[in-house]
């Protein structure tokens, strides 16, 4: 078997094959049991990791992905390094760091992707850095982010690696461990530009599935419901300011807020994944079909696509049925 063919699916770049028991304390390889078996995995060299972790990229590991989205102080690989940096047996990703030349002692935000080249000037110790509490605490959350992959249902836009909740809200998991949360593209073309969000102030906690905020059109105000549990860290005053800009960014510069949340990963486990995101929409543009057929007459044969605004082109619509409907209020 070749090795382009000996892909495995623990890691994009990596080959294997069965190994013998020896072969755990040899440095040729990775080496894991899986099943009672020994399996010995060949980092690719020509393949880079997609999100490469903090310790590798300092050179103080050979191969490891980051899992835990760069929330190094709530990682346990990060949390189990140290523990043998302490004990004297493992060198420490700063020290591996200091070992390079001046002018390639780069930041950890530039070292895991976050930022554009940036040198250290604390010798990393960042714990005394400004520009790191900066980072984390105000820039890493009023960066947008504009979703690569976006696929069109029937006129309502429902971009990958987002993860959705029933109530027409998104979130998305942002380096260093927050949610980006919004109201998406369905929900905003279904009711039309909002005169205002009655958005939550910093610091305010949310409960999943509970009313968190509301939109407001004319005399008419929709609650949407959270969809994860957490305290807010940063809100978009520019929706706040320009309501319109969710309407025509809802995955960019339209976002509502950023979410501390005390578990990333099981918080997204409560919301739908891409696949069934795709076919949750299916069934809601279904249900909206059917109410649009009720005041509007019979549609196209394959249903057509929408535009935005129904609420506002088709009289008939109620609000109040609207919100009930999708987003399980009203």
């Amino acid at each position: 078997m070749n090795e382009k063919s000996n892909r495995s699916r623990i890691g994009y770049g990596s080959s294997y094959h069965r190994g013998e028991g020896q072969e755990m304390s040899r440095r040729s390889g990775i080496g894991s049991v899986l099943g009672g078996q020994v399996w010995v995995i060949q980092p690719d060299k020509k393949e880079l990791p997609e999100n490469p972790c903090l310790w590798m990229q300092a050179g103080a590991v050979k191969y490891k992905t980051c899992n835990n989205v760069y929330d190094c102080n709530r990682c346990k690989y990060d949390q189990a390094m140290q523990k043998k940096v302490a004990r004297g047996k493992q060198i420490s990703w700063q020290d591996a760091m200091r070992r390079h030349p001046a002018l390639a002692r780069t930041c950890r935000h530039s070292l895991t992707g976050r930022m554009a080249q940036r040198s250290c000037a604390y010798d990393f110790h960042c714990e005394k850095c400004d520009f790191d509490q900066y980072f984390e605490d105000v820039l890493a959350a009023k960066t947008r982010h504009v979703p690569t992959t976006i696929t069109n249902v029937k006129g309502f836009d429902v971009p990958r690696d987002y993860h959705f909740h029933n109530g027409h809200t998104w979130a998305r998991i942002e380096s260093g461990g927050n949610l980006r949360i919004g109201l998406d593209d369905f929900s905003l073309k279904v009711f039309g530009q909002a005169d205002g969000f009655d958005l939550p102030l910093m610091g305010k906690e949310l409960s999943h599935d509970e009313i968190g905020w509301g939109l407001k059109r004319k005399h008419h105000l929709a609650d949407v419901r959270a969809p994860i549990d957490g305290v807010i860290m940063e809100v978009n005053t520019r929706v706040m300011e320009n309501p319109g800009l969710a309407n025509r960014e809802p995955y960019g510069d339209g976002w509502l807020f950023v979410v501390r949340t005390p578990d990333v990963r099981q918080a997204a486990k409560r919301l739908m994944d891409n696949d069934a995101s795709l076919n949750w929409i299916n069934d809601e543009v279904a249900v909206l079909e059917t109410m649009v057929a009720e005041v509007a007459g019979p549609l196209a044969a394959d249903g057509g696509t929408f535009g935005p605004d129904l609420y506002g082109n088709l009289p008939g619509l109620d609000w109040h049925r609207l919100a009930r409907t999708f987003l399980k209020t009203g």
